[in-house]
């Protein structure tokens, strides 16, 4: 039987470039199961409580993301492993910096078992 693949919640302010680019970069990765949102009501995905139990994980972009979970979902906050990638918000989508600093710090985040 094949072993449960991770869902991961990654969240931005409007998910059109950092999460948006996460999602994509891991969309067919064997270990996970992704989704992306945004927090803000023009996001191109709302965060919704849906999706925030839907996830094991929820990884966030800054620390404003994580504020914004607990102050918009308190229940759902205290549940939930939220770690936070610390990137700014400053790229393109799927620029190749952008790209690079994922990989890195959510495989690091990964391969720490930080993410629950």
């Amino acid at each position: 039987m094949a072993e449960a693949r991770l869902k991961v919640l990654f969240v931005c302010t409007i998910n059109r470039m950092r999460s948006a680019t996460a999602h994509e970069l891991y969309r067919h990765d064997a270990r996970f199961e992704v989704q992306s949102a945004g927090t803000a009501a023009t996001a191109r995905q709302v965060l919704t409580p849906e999706l925030l139990a839907w996830a094991d994980a929820v990884v966030v972009m800054e620390k404003a993301h994580r504020s914004a979970i607990r102050k918009q979902f308190p229940q759902v906050y205290a549940q939930k492993h939220i770690v936070c990638l610390y990137i700014p918000d400053e790229y393109d989508y799927q620029q190749p910096e952008l790209v690079a600093m994922l990989q890195q710090r959510f495989e690091d985040v990964y391969r720490r078992g930080l993410l629950g």
